[in-house]
């Protein structure tokens, strides 16, 4: 019977990798329902740009305090989790602490996570006071409804949690607290458990242990639902990000076309689209017009505001938030994909990302500044899916606004966005 531990262990193992892997199977088809874009040119500036910013948190540290705070943490979850290999060894093969045989360097390692786990936990509880008593305001602008604020909660209960049980484990586990070495935090918690009984050491170090295993199954599953899905997903998105000058506009495709029909006298204008294709749409209106890349972006936001928290309009009181944007691209992703699981494949549901989610008030209030690029700790680029669907209220559906329409006849009549004639432009000069 003692080897039943080793059958629940590897069965918890089995079912929480099989969701996770299911998961991000969903996650990446939903990503896949954007259009393609090519990102694979200058490898070596992307790599750079992943390490700098992904890695090496470059962005984040633009606010010291938070900066730092989230390098503990994240470097805390990378080191830690080393000590899951061990974990999945000895849940498998029922043997304790396997690695002890490293001797000295075993003991530096788990003293060294010791350490981490702390100045995680003492980080964390800072990070909760941000939210929770100091209250600052991008933590709370009418986006962040109960479910994001939760979600951040959620996620900083789960770390104390996490390493709590970790240090408790370390505690509570004789042998290694008589070696007396790689316990430079445990120590203090040891005597808390010096009147009990050798089995009810035992007895705690164990439940700590599984509740910690299943801690970090239940862990790994949720970042399925949260916005701390950007823990796997900053990499491959500050490697695929946009690498022109900020400002730097793209030329619709299906534009190009239109002006070289335009320009090609033998150009047939009434031809079928090749292989009956369906001429292609300008701008975006829904998820499926925009590109993979601005899909992922949608996935990989933390909410954390930054973008908002320096958008002029926003500051301003405009109706935009570009983290809204981004929650609400993600939603309307979200919808597509259930879609999708109940037909398997998509059928129009009477919705779309723009007016259903995203409303042109809040499109025309950008004013296309690119600080909220600038601000975004994961290169995540709201303003690419902004301009998108203003060009397909302004192509597709002439629903741009007064002023703008005015400037547009200018052009198209005066060659300038001012109500002068041609013959007056130069009236200037005479002044």
């Amino acid at each position: 019977m003692h080897f039943i531990p080793n059958l629940l262990f590897a069965l918890l193992l089995v079912v929480g990798v099989s969701i996770f892997v299911k998961n991000i199977q969903k996650i990446i088809r939903n990503i896949k329902l954007g259009k393609a874009i090519d990102r694979t040119d200058n490898t070596d500036k992307r790599w750079k740009n992943m390490l700098l910013v992904a890695i090496g948190q470059s962005k984040m540290v633009i606010r010291p305090l938070s900066g730092i705070l989230h390098i503990i943490v994240y470097a805390g979850f990378i080191i830690i989790n080393i000590e899951v290999i061990e974990i999945l060894i000895d849940g498998l093969l029922g043997t304790h602490r396997i690695f002890r045989f490293a001797g000295t360097f075993y003991t530096v390692l788990i003293g060294s996570f010791e350490i981490l786990a702390f100045l995680v936990f003492i980080s964390v509880i800072i990070f909760w006071m941000r939210r929770m008593v100091v209250r600052l305001p991008r933590f709370w602008n009418k986006e962040m409804t109960s479910w994001p604020r939760n979600d951040a909660l959620n996620i900083l209960y789960f770390e104390m949690v996490l390493m709590s049980l970790f240090i408790i484990m370390n505690a509570t586990d004789m042998a290694f607290q008589q070696l007396n070495s790689g316990n430079p935090i445990s120590q203090f918690i040891a005597p808390l458990f010096s009147n009990f009984s050798v089995e009810t050491h035992h007895f705690i170090e164990r439940t700590a242990w599984w509740i910690h295993v299943i801690g970090i199954f239940i862990f790994l599953n949720y970042l399925y639902y949260s916005k701390h899905l950007h823990i796997l997903l900053a990499f491959p998105n500050t490697y695929f990000a946009d690498l022109n000058p900020k400002g730097q506009l793209d030329n619709l495709e299906s534009v190009t076309n239109e002006v070289k029909l335009m320009m090609d006298p033998n150009a047939n204008p009434y031809a079928a689209p090749a292989d009956d294709a369906s001429p292609s749409k300008f701008g975006a209106s829904d998820v499926t017009d925009l590109n993979w890349i601005q899909l992922m972006n949608a996935y990989t936001c933390t909410e954390c505001g930054r973008c908002t928290s320096v958008c002029p309009a926003n500051i301003t009181g405009k109706e935009l938030s570009p983290r809204a944007i981004m929650m609400k691209t993600r939603d309307r992703m979200e919808e597509v994909g259930k879609i999708i699981d109940q037909k398997g494949s998509f059928e129009n549901d009477g919705k779309q990302l723009l007016n259903d989610y995203i409303t042109p008030e809040e499109l025309w209030a950008c004013t296309s500044c690119n600080a909220c690029v600038e601000a975004c700790p994961v290169n995540i680029n709201p303003l690419s899916i902004i301009i998108d669907m203003r060009r397909f209220l302004v192509m597709e559906q002439s629903a741009a606004p007064q002023e703008l329409n005015v400037m547009m006849t200018n052009i198209e009549n005066n060659g300038a966005p001012w109500q002068y004639s041609q013959m007056d432009r130069l009236n200037w000069k005479d002044e």
